[in-house]
């Protein structure tokens, strides 16, 4: 061998140690998973997933689905994340539209319900559970002040309730973005944002949380929280002075979803992931926690939750929702976020 020809070895190699050094660590075994759950759920689910997996260990990053959405989208050209689990289906789509999932048809995906899978073959996300908006109304409180009960959603317009209703920011939650898609969808943008003008005036805050409306309304703070209908039946259980009302015009509704990030350095194990969460024993826990999920049968009717929620559930467009969504986000802000409360 004469010098030139090692020489040009010595480079060659040379430089794929340089670049094997400088490309990023591929750990086999671990993930990094964003995900918008209710943090006592997300612990249920994560210790179900490990139990099963005890070899794959999950780096969990749980915010409110606003915050999630805020990071995944300024991450977008470099995603630090292989996998989104339980994070609303109207923002996946925001991504899924910048061609960032991996196609992927999870283990028995063909069980699910139709209105929980992606239509693209192979699907490049998947529905596992949906949640809906309820009024958690407090009824000690309520007698108090003289407050009617309500039964519609242009009820809570009245003067008897200024300042005695909270709901969720839909810039920073779920559950608030599905309400404001949700009255979009049933009455057309003039009417919907009408009624939303003159809730605001008996709005006394809005918070950054799906579930904290409920907790205000049941503790007393508030007469009327908007809110999630499963944690209004879990603390009615607990004994919290509240009814559950599902208004009769309808309610909007959300699903979560899960889905691969198309730069995952762990393929293998985040479609082993993606396959535990849509089978049959995730899904039994997910109807533990929520009020429909993705597997026919599974979802169960839990003690104090209004029959009538199922069929109060609009026909979502949940398409049309995200190609809107930064429009509404922007228009809501711009009416009534001076009432959001502050974070801590």
């Amino acid at each position: 061998m004469n010098s030139s020809t090692f020489t040009n070895i010595f480079l060659r190699a040379l430089a794929a140690l340089l670049f094997t050094s400088l490309a990023p660590l591929t750990q086999a075994g671990e993930l990094t998973i964003y995900s918008s759950v209710e943090g006592d759920s997300l612990k249920d689910f994560s210790a179900r997933f490990t139990k099963a997996y005890p070899q794959i260990k999950v780096n969990w990053v749980r915010d409110s689905t606003g915050v999630i959405q805020a990071r995944a989208i300024a991450e977008k050209d470099n995603p630090r994340h292989d996998v989104f689990f339980g994070h609303a289906a109207t923002n996946m789509l925001t991504f899924d539209a910048m061609n960032l999932f991996m196609p992927y048809a999870p283990k028995g995906v063909e069980k699910l319900d139709p209105r929980y899978r992606d239509s693209k073959s192979p699907p490049t996300w998947t529905g596992l559970w949906g949640f809906a908006s309820a009024i958690c109304f407090n009824t000690v409180e309520a007698k108090k002040r003289n407050i009617p009960v309500p039964v519609h959603w242009s009820d809570l317009t009245k003067p008897e309730y200024k300042g005695q209703i909270t709901m969720p920011n839909p810039a920073s939650s779920g559950t608030g973005f599905l309400n404001v898609s949700g009255w979009l969808q049933m009455w057309g943008p003039e009417k919907a944002w009408a009624f939303m003008d003159q809730l605001d005036k008996n709005i006394a805050s809005y918070s950054h949380s799906g579930s904290k409306p409920c907790e205000q309304a049941a503790s007393g703070e508030y007469v009327v929280g908007i809110s999630l209908p499963l944690r209004a039946a879990t603390l009615k259980s607990m004994g919290a002075p509240i009814d559950i009302i599902i208004p009769e015009e309808g309610i909007g509704w959300e699903m979560q979803a899960v889905a691969i990030m198309k730069t995952t350095k762990n393929p293998e194990d985040a479609k082993t992931f993606v396959d535990w969460a849509v089978s049959e024993a995730a899904m039994d826990a997910y109807a533990k926690r929520a009020e429909v999920v993705a597997f026919p049968g599974k979802s169960q009717s839990a003690t104090n939750l209004p029959p009538e929620l199922a069929s109060r559930m609009i026909k979502n467009d949940f398409a049309t929702a995200a190609q809107n969504l930064p429009l509404i986000i922007a228009e809501w802000r711009k009416r009534y976020d001076v009432k959001t409360e502050a974070k801590k």
